[in-house]
């Protein structure tokens, strides 16, 4: 890892805020400059919250099963994407390799950071093309000068095409690039093919993503999980924003924690929803095909993505319209809602007509 970070970040003596100083309980705050009087009605907003998220990172390995030394807790997944960025790319030189169709912030964030998008896109199934994979990893290395790819961004289950890579095909791209492997599990908990999580102690090039924002319905409090080796976690603890989360995100957090039956019967909920779905979307006639999902959406193929999106978005029902992206030629990528949601949607697509 050291040799893969950028220097000025290896060699970066961080911040020290009043709360790095000080972690403990007492009875006179005097520190750190805050307004004693505090207007808010809870208690604690007055304060800086907690800049390593101590307690919300024990109780996320207590529920979620994740080490606590081996995460960050971010303001959402996009500033852990954004800040494995500004660690590891020199901008101008270093390359991120991403496989679309896939979650289009990484390559954003990418553009932001002035460091370019490789892009090995998947196959016609929407599965890793390893063949193209290994000739162009192959390739980068045989003609790298002064930049390198450093970052390999997975989306599994994948986003916009809801499937899940099997494990083996994560431990074969882990094998096979000599970079930083960032695995987005933001869905996971709609997949039960397990996760990546358990490759942690053989590959230390490994970085798990999760949050809070899907099937915890947290999305409003931007609670993003970097899971990775401690010393990659260190540093990436040194060069985030000192007070990241917010204290009314992180007590969010905590109180959803402490709720993890009634989220996890939630989930349930949804998967059974999704399941009526995949038996009700294929029989309407504007519908040529559902992709096979492990995520909290499907991916549709109809008519006539264009002219479906704007037919349901005058009835007040928003999809994603994904036509423009690699293989998803008038595809639209819907959540699973409520039953009621569900309903209408359903009610709609049957209305329409080329």
């Amino acid at each position: 890892m050291r040799e893969l970070l950028r220097r000025n970040i290896a060699e970066l003596v961080p911040y020290k805020c009043a709360r790095n100083d000080f972690s403990g309980v007492a009875s006179v705050y005097l520190d750190a400059n805050e307004n004693w009087q505090g207007f808010a009605e809870g208690k604690g907003e007055n304060r800086y919250p907690d800049p390593l998220c101590t307690k919300l990172r024990k109780e996320v390995e207590r529920v979620m099963d994740l080490p606590y030394a081996n995460t960050v807790i971010g303001n959402g997944s996009d500033e852990l994407i954004d800040n494995l960025i500004r660690m590891f790319c020199e901008p101008r030189e270093d390359h991120v390799l991403l496989m679309p169709p896939t979650y289009g912030a990484y390559r954003v964030f990418a553009d932001i950071n002035d460091v370019k998008s490789d892009l090995v896109p998947l196959d016609s199934s929407f599965q890793i093309d390893f063949p193209v994979l290994e000739e162009f990893l192959r390739e980068e290395k045989n003609h790298r000068s002064s930049g390198r790819c450093k970052l390999l961004f997975v989306c599994s289950p994948n986003n916009p095409t809801g499937n899940a890579f099997p494990l083996s095909d994560i431990e074969r791209v882990l094998s096979l690039f000599d970079g930083i492997t960032v695995v987005d599990e933001a869905y996971f908990d709609f997949n039960d093919k397990g996760s990546v999580v358990s490759l942690l102690s053989r590959y230390p090039n490994l970085v798990v993503l999760r949050t809070l924002s899907k099937s915890w319905a947290l999305a409003g409090a931007r609670i993003g999980i970097l899971v990775a080796s401690e010393e990659l976690c260190q540093v990436m603890r040194s060069m985030k924003y000192p007070y990241n989360v917010s204290y009314p995100a992180q007590a969010l957090a905590l109180r959803d924690l402490l709720l993890y039956p009634a989220i996890y019967k939630g989930t349930k909920d949804i998967l059974m929803e999704r399941k009526r779905m995949e038996t009700v979307l294929p029989s309407i006639p504007c519908v040529r095909k559902m992709w096979p999902t492990n995520a909290n959406f499907f991916l549709v193929e109809v008519e006539d993505a264009d002219s479906i999106y704007h037919f349901l978005m005058k009835r007040g029902i928003i999809v994603r319209n994904r036509t423009n992206e690699y293989h998803c030629k008038n595809c639209l990528r819907v959540t699973v809602g409520s039953r009621e949601e569900n309903d209408k949607l359903v009610s709609a697509l049957k209305e329409w007509k080329r």
